[in-house]
């Protein structure tokens, strides 16, 4: 045995030198894979209380750091076609009298009363409202009459929640979306999600869009603020 040791010295070194590299490469990869989870967005769009449109919209952070969303969108696929909506600001109704009061509680109004947008915490988590309230706002901004019956004219199709956020030191946005099918059942509508999980937007040609969709809704925002 340790002769033919010694005949084979030079092809055994090669072959502990090769099985050496090859377990630091599987280590070196295994601590690469779990050094990218740790720093990976991860941002879940769900459901909950209900499985019809009264249920709530629910947005989680399952990053290892904060999120901070900057816009909701909200996409509505319609008999008619689809239209699009920034759900970030929250609605408020005003009654006589609201605009001076709001000009005297102002300054010690929770921005979260008035705002989606802002920091979210790894583990946090925010709604939106239901479902349902996020299509009549996006129908009545729209100009668009509901149809939940075969003979009336609009009929609802989808909707889709994309959530467009920073994370970390990132210059460029992250995003997130996930589709809800509406399907007509006997005593109302019932919420299915087309996929089982929320679809990543972090590519980098889907970061260099979300990149200019922001900078569309900003004018936007400009445009409207004049």
């Amino acid at each position: 045995m340790y002769e033919w040791i010694q005949e084979h010295n030079k092809v055994l070194s090669v072959l502990i030198s090769f099985g050496t590299l090859l377990i630091w490469l599987v280590y070196a990869q295994l601590l690469y894979s779990g050094y990218r989870r740790q720093v990976r967005p991860r941002i879940v769009i769900n459901r909950g209380k209900h499985r019809d449109l009264n249920a709530l919209c629910i947005i989680s952070n399952m990053s290892a750091e904060a999120v901070f969303v900057e816009h909701i969108l909200a996409r509505l696929e319609t008999s008619e076609g689809t239209v699009l909506e920034d759900v970030t600001e929250l609605e408020q109704e005003y009654e006589q009298g609201d605009e001076q009061k709001d000009q005297r509680d102002s300054p010690s109004t929770p921005l979260s009363e008035s705002t989606r947008q802002g920091p979210l915490n790894s583990g946090d988590f925010l709604h939106i409202g239901s479902f349902q309230e996020v299509i009549r706002r996006t129908l009545r901004d729209q100009r668009l009459e509901r149809g939940d019956d075969e003979d009336e004219p609009v009929r609802l199709k989808s909707l889709t929640i994309q959530v467009l956020a920073i994370y970390g030191s990132d210059d460029m946005p992250i995003g997130v979306e996930r589709r809800f099918l509406i399907e007509h059942v006997e005593n109302g509508h019932r919420l299915v999600p087309a996929t089982w999980d929320s679809r990543r937007m972090a590519g980098r040609l889907d970061r260099r869009r979300l990149r200019k969709m922001m900078e569309s809704l900003r004018r936007e925002q400009l445009a409207g603020d004049q």
